[in-house]
């Protein structure tokens, strides 16, 4: 039991460019946008006013009325992703053992609804505190909220672990169902916009204006966004005892915790980390078909990034293709390394690349195949997913397709 195969059978995603899998990986493969003008708070003292905001979101399609306004909208977002995932993985939660059920969950920021109470209090002191806003605040809330929500009775983790966070998530629920901890996982990140993150990306100098480039020569910098993906995880025997869909194997992941920076990873560290994750699933570089790139669109990331894919895969660094769905719903921080791990598994379920759009001009310092602005049918076996977060704070997750 402690080396058990393990598989994804259920996707949720809820994003810019839409929500449910189906629309979103349609989205994805024409190269949509969910790039829009961000409404849900004031942007004018910012230069960027653009994001991948989610505008049809409508939590009681996936949740109790009564039980939202408990709920910052992070959680409503890993909820309705959860809901999501459960229901395509087409699994009778009534007929398994809940305390083998777990949830773990990324996040960069938790609850927005904790600078909603600071500004509360910097403004009117304790008693301009709504108390609704302090059963909202707690980061843990998210994870909880999906374990009550779903009546999950196992191991409950929130990560913080940044922009990483989603494949950390992914990362250990693996570990915990192949050793027999967990029979099921709910896994992935969650994320809502925040005025914090817009005012801290500001300030570093980091966001692009309109757009975001990645790997193009003249890219200026990320654009934010906000969403969550979750993917339902189970061993491969149960997956074909109650005869479920599989959408691919998880084979390993690497971690690097190598603090080069104070905001990145260095070109070494990237490289250590997805060297780690293929020495984990025990395969070459040589059988890895595509890369979901970190691929931030910040003039360093994007360098850094292509010189480690060009260290790792040598001369195959043209061959795998490397491409950036943040070109398209901007970074969602704790949440971005989980969706782009369902972008992965239907990757590889579907054999189509999604591209990285808003690519014009080539940069000899990115010398990589991005998949520039259309998709690329290609059989992809195997998928390498990137996630790479402040201080080196790294996870790359290797998914294949699941053999006999």
């Amino acid at each position: 039991m402690n080396n058990r195969r393990v598989v994804v059978t259920g996707l949720g995603v809820v994003s810019s460019v839409g929500i449910g899998k189906d629309t979103f990986w349609e989205k994805i493969i024409s190269g949509a946008s969910g790039i829009s003008k961000v409404t849900g708070f004031d942007t004018t003292d910012f230069q960027c006013h653009y994001g991948g905001e989610i505008k049809d979101f409508n939590p009681e399609q996936f949740m109790p009325k009564r039980k939202i306004r408990f709920l910052g909208k992070t959680s409503q977002l890993a909820i309705a992703a959860s809901f999501l995932a459960l229901e395509d993985a087409r699994i009778n939660l009534t007929g398994i053992t809940k305390e083998k059920f777990g949830v773990l969950v990324g996040t960069t920021l938790g609850e927005r609804s904790m600078e909603e109470v600071t500004e509360a209090w910097a403004k009117g002191g304790l008693t301009n505190i709504d108390r609704l806003k302090l059963f909202q605040a707690a980061a843990n809330n998210i994870s909880a909220g999906i374990g009550i929500q779903f009546k999950a009775m196992g191991l409950n983790f929130l990560i913080p672990n940044a922009c990483a966070a989603g494949n950390y998530a992914i990362g250990y629920a693996f570990d915990l169902v192949k050793n027999g901890d967990l029979n099921f996982a709910l896994a992935g990140g969650s994320e809502a916009f925040s005025r914090v993150a817009f005012s801290g990306f500001q300030r570093l100098y980091a966001m692009a204006s309109d757009k975001c480039r990645p790997f193009d020569k003249n890219r200026k910098g990320m654009m934010l966004g906000e969403g969550s993906g979750i993917l339902f995880l189970e061993s491969l025997d149960s997956a074909r005892k109650r005869g479920a869909a599989i959408y691919a194997e998880i084979l390993g992941y690497g971690l690097s915790c190598d603090a080069y920076h104070a905001t990145a990873s260095d070109a070494a560290g990237v490289a250590k980390v997805m060297n780690k994750a293929l020495e984990d699933a025990k395969i070459s570089s040589e059988q890895v078909d595509y890369i979901c790139a970190h691929g931030t669109g910040t003039p360093m990331n994007d360098k850094t990034e292509s010189k480690a894919i060009k260290e790792v895969f040598g001369s195959r660094h043209k061959d795998v293709l490397a491409s950036s769905l943040k070109s398209m719903i901007g970074h969602t921080m704790g949440a971005s390394a989980a969706i782009e791990s369902a972008a992965c598994c239907l990757a590889i379920k579907d054999g189509i690349v999604p591209p990285t759009i808003n690519f014009e001009t080539s940069d000899p310092e990115c010398d990589i195949d991005c998949v520039p602005n259309i998709a690329r049918k290609k059989k992809i076996n195997i998928a390498l997913n990137n996630g790479f977060a402040f201080g080196g704070n790294n996870c790359c997750v290797v998914f294949g397709k699941a053999s006999p």
